[in-house]
């Protein structure tokens, strides 16, 4: 029997690090997981394990071509954005990778501000709110003021999904998906590099920009299998739903954070959006894509213990936890509801809410997913203002709660919500990136499979 042809997608998070093998039909035929401890920084700031993701990089990918029912064609990459490897001339880190949520120094950022027209007009310019070690050029900037001895020996700063790239391709270069997610270093009115990185003397310190579906040679051991650049993982989330639907739709992926993305917005980002954490992508195809931003995933991981810790009770009972209307109908009647769905809060009101007014972990628990939605449809509607959309798509995590998702149809009566039940969007979205380069065969039509959520109605007895 032939071996499959296949491509591998190395799909990286900052919780979960995937391996996924797609066929020609963009069907998984393989996959695996890990899960590493982090490290810390010399500050003592944890921040993800390099080396370990290194060779798990490259172990399994030496396990893979071991796999006599499989032959790879291709590999590709999607990673967390907002994090930049500093490489040597060898291409060895000069630092560990530094964790985006490390905070950033206060007079740094006003002096770099200061120096450029004020916040307002540098993060209108940019596309990108002020968000600190977020915004990743300022994390390079920092590199430069407060390490000069590494900046000197300071080859490339690469995003990561294009370090991981290098990794197999032994090539260095830079990815508009990856540099146009709020990194402040693309100047989207001029599309190109922000007056203030050249001025810095940061764009010397950045390789070449190539298109995000060219397919370079291998120099890790294989079988004449090419290497795709890699990707920014929320724009390549959108990919899918890119080559799948033509009518204006806005896509929810939901991971770590919940991030709404709307490719029909062509408006400007107005100061009141840049504040309310909103900003723009570029993707695949270079074109700006208008998004808000909410650390929802990350929150109700932390919820979730705190309820299952309360109630004594297995935090993993919640991942399968089914919609009750009629818990819905009591905790409306009976605790007080945020009434503040028309201003952004970054932070949900469940986390100073009393467990003990709950009778249980079911109520606690769609308790939480109320608060959290009404953070979701404040954050969804500002990118959702002055568009026609009448669909909303839903992947990543929340795809699968059904909690979550029939909540969330309950709050958009006029647009259809949809849960796409191909949950690994991001691997899928890096494989079609580079598809002339592996696969002859036409993308498949159904490579996304739609569950609809009616509208709930109110509990009556």
């Amino acid at each position: 029997m032939k071996p499959t042809p296949v491509i591998a997608v190395f799909d990286v998070g900052k919780t979960n690090k995937k391996l996924f093998l797609f066929d020609e039909h963009y069907q998984i035929v393989y996959e695996r997981s890990a899960r590493f401890i982090e490290t810390i920084d010399e500050d003592g700031f944890s921040c993800e394990n390099l080396e370990s993701l290194r060779l798990s990089i490259f172990d399994s990918l030496s396990a893979i071509f071991r796999l006599k029912e499989f032959v790879v064609k291709a590999v590709n990459f999607s990673a967390y954005g907002a994090s930049l490897v500093y490489v040597d001339e060898e291409g060895k880190p000069l630092t560990p990778l530094y964790n985006y949520l490390k905070p950033y120094p206060e007079e740094l950022s006003k002096q770099l501000y200061a120096k450029y027209g004020g916040e307002d007009q540098f993060a209108s310019e940019t596309a990108s709110p002020i968000l600190g070690s977020l915004n990743s050029g300022l994390q390079l900037y920092r590199l430069k003021i407060e390490q000069p001895e590494i900046f000197k020996k300071l080859k490339y700063a690469l995003h990561l999904p294009q370090y991981l790239s290098s990794l197999i391709s032994g090539q260095y270069c830079s990815d508009i998906t990856s540099i146009g997610c709020h990194t402040a270093l693309w100047d989207f009115n001029s599309n190109r590099y922000h007056e203030w990185v050249e001025k810095e003397g940061l764009s010397l310190k950045l390789p070449p920009i190539k298109e995000p579906d060219e397919c370079l040679k291998a120099v890790f051991p294989g079988n004449g299998y090419c290497v795709g650049i890699g990707l920014h993982d929320s724009s390549a989330a959108l990919i899918p739903y890119l080559v799948s639907f033509n009518e204006p739709f806005i896509l929810v992926s939901t991971g770590t954070w919940c991030i709404s993305m709307n490719p029909f917005n062509l408006t400007p980002l107005t100061q009141s959006e840049l504040q309310n954490d909103c900003l723009c992508y570029l993707q695949y195809q270079g074109k700006p894509v208008k998004a808000s931003r909410l650390f929802a995933g990350n929150e109700h991981e932390q919820q979730v213990k705190r309820i299952a810790d309360h109630f004594n009770q297995d935090a993993i009972k919640f991942r399968t936890m089914p919609f009750d209307p009629e818990v819905i109908n009591k905790l409306q009647q009976s605790i007080q509801q945020n009434k503040h769905s028309d201003a952004f809060l970054k932070d949900s009101v469940f986390k100073e809410r009393d467990l003990t007014i709950f009778s249980d972990e079911i109520e606690a628990y769609h308790q939480l997913i109320i608060d959290l939605i009404h953070q979701q449809v404040y954050s969804t509607r500002l990118v959702l203002k002055g568009t026609f959309v009448k669909r909303i798509f839903v992947d990543g995590g929340f795809s699968k709660n059904s909690v979550y998702m029939s909540l969330l149809a309950n709050a958009f009566p006029d647009i259809e919500v949809f849960a796409a039940s191909m949950a690994q969007a991001t691997a899928l979205g890096a494989a079609l990136a580079i598809h002339k380069s592996w696969n002859n065969k036409p993308i498949p039509g159904d490579i996304i499979e739609l569950k609809y959520y009616a509208q709930s109605k109110p509990v009556t007895k």
